[in-house]
């Protein structure tokens, strides 16, 4: 049996092994807590530093896009070499602590869409980098259905699936499924006498009340709602690009000069094994005699082929692009193209523009953006006297210069049967985007022109226009993600 007491020497051998034993364990979690630390400084430090390399990546997307709304064109970084591009990164004081490298992929052909890969690194720690992937593009006026420069109308019987803009007042009376927008507060609306109204308003019962009033919410007429005043679309890229087009259609496409004395135009066939037939027009239908231009339009007219004479059959041209110096008729079928057809006299003369005109059904295979053609009229895009009573046109149609619609028409009155049966249609389908300078319409209040109109936006146009096709100069955000 063990003593009760120890003695002082055993006393201290045990106070000597206990203060060993907890500075041992004070030591193993002394030394613990170091590692710990020092885990949670690299780890703050490591975390910061990719931070500031994500940072460092981000700012060389924005920089790439900087460079791009001065130089539109330029996929290489302004060295004329193929890439990646390193630049350095600096803080305020001027010190370089890291770098971005660049690996840029231009748009693929009949696309707007730029893809920027920027990797970010740091000088501290050059162990650590991010990445970034950016896919920009242009598209300006493209991503509308229907845009106009200057005051616009749509009539009840018109249902428009995507969004509208016009740089002057909309009347909305028929259906819009997204939004619609005008560069104006107010206007003085052209299709009535009045006071001002609002930049976008409808008359559909019960109409809008004028202002300073609040707007009403209207969701059986404007189903996404409306919106004014807007910044205005710029249409200085639509009035500049005819020359350019006419130029890659002599460098690489087809060009056709004026078609000659005792010719009215060309008329273009578009066909599914990518060919197209050309005729020369030699004379258009004669309206009878009580249809005469009652309003006074400009360019009045049947703008319906009677006699034509057959040119050749051409394919496609490598770069897709076509050009008239005259006026042009077209319809017909593509089947796996993308197409832009141009129609104007150089240099530009206000008397002597040159229209484009669709009577028959112009058509796309695919809806899947492998099909698109573009049409740009110097002039006036027209749909004639004696066109389909069910009409599709799918294409992006641009009005350069003036409208897009067709000429008033007058019905019959008595025994009279003045422009009668041509002087009504029943439905007009556009799928792709009208852009008109001037003003739009198919129909008239009598009741003349087509009964129902249906446009529908093409969402393959907002990235990928047509061929050569004018754009927006500044380039939009589409996707980023961290690689």
């Amino acid at each position: 049996m063990m003593n009760k007491f120890l003695s002082k020497e055993g006393q201290k051998g045990q106070l000597a092994l206990m203060v060993l034993l907890f500075s041992s364990i004070a030591i193993v979690i002394l030394g613990g807590l170091v590692i710990w630390v020092d885990a949670q400084l690299k780890n703050s430090h490591r975390s910061n530093d990719g931070a500031l390399a994500l940072m460092i990546a981000e700012a060389g997307a924005e920089y790439y896009r900087w460079h791009l709304a001065h130089d539109p064109a330029d996929f290489q970084d302004g060295t004329g070499q193929t890439g990646p591009y390193v630049h350095d990164y600096k803080d305020k004081d001027g010190n370089v602590i890291g770098q971005f490298i660049l690996d840029i992929t231009s748009p693929v052909q009949g696309s707007t869409v730029v893809t920027i890969k920027s990797t970010g690194k740091i000088t501290t720690n050059p162990d650590i980098e991010r990445s970034v992937r950016v896919k920009m593009g242009r598209s300006s006026f493209v991503k509308y259905a229907a845009v106009s420069n200057s005051d616009i109308y749509f009539p009840p019987g018109t249902e428009v699936f995507g969004p509208v803009h016009s740089n002057g007042g909309v009347h909305f009376d028929g259906l819009a499924h997204n939004i619609v927008t005008s560069a104006r507060t107010d206007y003085n609306d052209p299709e009535h006498s009045g006071n001002e109204e609002f930049g976008v308003h409808t008359h559909v019962a019960p109409a809008d009340p004028m202002p300073p009033a609040a707007v009403p919410d209207r969701p059986d007429v404007f189903m996404a709602g409306r919106q004014f005043p807007v910044p205005a679309v710029d249409f200085a890229g639509i009035t500049s690009s005819i020359a350019a087009i006419k130029g890659d259609a002599q460098s690489g496409g087809h060009y056709f000069g004026p078609s000659g004395q005792g010719f009215e135009g060309y008329h273009i066939v578009l066909k599914t094994d990518d060919t197209f037939d050309l005729y020369k027009v030699k004379k258009t239908v004669n309206t009878p005699n009580g249809c005469i231009n009652v309003q006074g339009q400009q360019d009045w007219g049947s703008w319906s082929i009677d006699q034509e004479v057959f040119v050749q059959n051409y394919a496609f041209p490598a770069n897709r692009v076509i050009f008239v110096e005259d006026h042009l008729w077209i319809d017909g079928q593509i089947d796996g193209a993308r197409l832009t057809i141009s129609a104007g006299l150089l240099p530009e003369n206000p008397s002597k523009l040159k229209d484009i005109m669709v009577n028959k059904d112009l058509l796309y295979t695919n809806y899947d953006g492998t099909d698109v053609i573009g049409l740009i009229a110097q002039g006036d895009f027209t749909v004639g006297w004696v066109s389909e009573d069910d009409l599709r046109i799918d294409a992006a149609i641009v009005s350069q210069n003036r409208r897009i619609g067709r000429n008033y028409y007058r019905g019959p009155e008595g025994n009279q049967p003045r422009c009668s049966p041509y002087h009504t249609r029943a439905v007009i389908t556009t799928y792709g985007i009208l852009a008109t300078f001037d003003e739009y319409g198919f129909s008239y209040t009598d009741g003349t022109g087509y009964q129902q109109r249906n446009i529908i936006y093409d969402p393959n146009l907002l990235f990928s226009p047509p061929p050569s096709f004018p754009t927006g100069s500044q380039y939009e955000q589409i996707s980023w993600e961290e690689l």
